[in-house]
């Protein structure tokens, strides 16, 4: 079993400035490797956010030509840390956009890749309507990254809602689960600890949770980044301001939680009579 390890999750409110919102999230990620973190989580959309009624502003681009992706890099190496970028906005040779999450390891090389696959498409009340599927494609492969502190299975907020994707993500190994959001504040208020609590319960998890707060145009988010341990409970917590939320990993306890209920290894075939 690996040594215990520190995490930390980055709380930015992204607007529509690449630069600046780029900016803060380079001085929360240094402030957290200050605090000891040897792994950083970021938000969904971390580096530019901004939302006009149904159009979301992401400032998408290649790979290749994407100069907060290029940061993030040339970050990781400048701190010696692992990154998880929640996601940004990517335009594939093909032309589709994708929300696309990125493991980073210290040497600034991408490690795994995840394009989300459940797009936020719900109706939350008449003025307040998204369609992520206008903009982006949806992915249609769930990944794991190998890294050395664990195996990390990948998604991106929306993802939350959907159960068999993080069973079948500990089912072939995940010991932690990612779910970087820019969560809207309706629903964070009454879904987001709960549904992380769940998550992290059914599949003996830890859960790493970052978040984006505050205004983003039209759109709020929820703030409270959570860190949550594989029997549910929560490591730390954000506010609804910028933070960093700091805990340490053991991985002995998803251990412990497995083997006190293994339920993982309990499914069992059901029919619909």
């Amino acid at each position: 079993m690996n040594k215990p390890f520190t995490v930390a999750c980055i709380q930015n409110c992204a607007t529509n400035d690449t630069n600046t919102s780029m900016a803060e999230c380079i001085d929360l990620c240094k402030s957290a490797k200050d605090k000891g973190a040897t792994f950083i989580f970021t938000p969904e959309f971390c580096g530019h956010l901004y939302v006009e009624g149904k159009n979301f502003s992401t400032d998408p681009k290649p790979e290749n030509q994407h100069s907060a992706l290029h940061s993030f890099q040339a970050l990781a190496t400048e701190l010696d840390i692992w990154l998880c970028i929640g996601s940004l906005a990517v335009a594939d040779p093909d032309g589709n956009l994708r929300n696309r999450s990125f493991v980073i390891n210290s040497h600034g090389a991408i490690v795994s890749r995840y394009d989300k696959i459940h797009m936020f498409d719900v109706t939350l009340s008449d003025g307040e309507i998204y369609r992520e599927s206008d903009t982006f494609t949806p992915g249609e492969q769930a990944v794991i990254a190998t890294t050395p502190f664990s195996e990390i299975g990948l998604s991106i907020c929306y993802d939350l809602r959907f159960a068999s994707l993080y069973r079948l993500l500990a089912q072939n190994g995940a010991t932690i689960l990612t779910v970087p959001a820019a969560f809207t504040h309706t629903t964070g208020k009454a879904h987001w600890h709960v549904l992380l609590r769940s998550r992290a319960i059914e599949t003996g998890c830890f859960v790493i949770a970052a978040c984006q707060y505050g205004y983003h145009g039209s759109a709020h988010t929820y703030g409270h980044s959570l860190i949550i341990d594989p029997w549910g409970k929560i490591l730390a917590e954000g506010g609804e301001e910028q933070d960093i939320i700091i805990a340490d990993i053991d991985l002995q306890h998803v251990n412990n939680a497995r083997s006190r209920i293994p339920a993982l290894i309990h499914d069992r075939p059901i029919k619909l009579s």
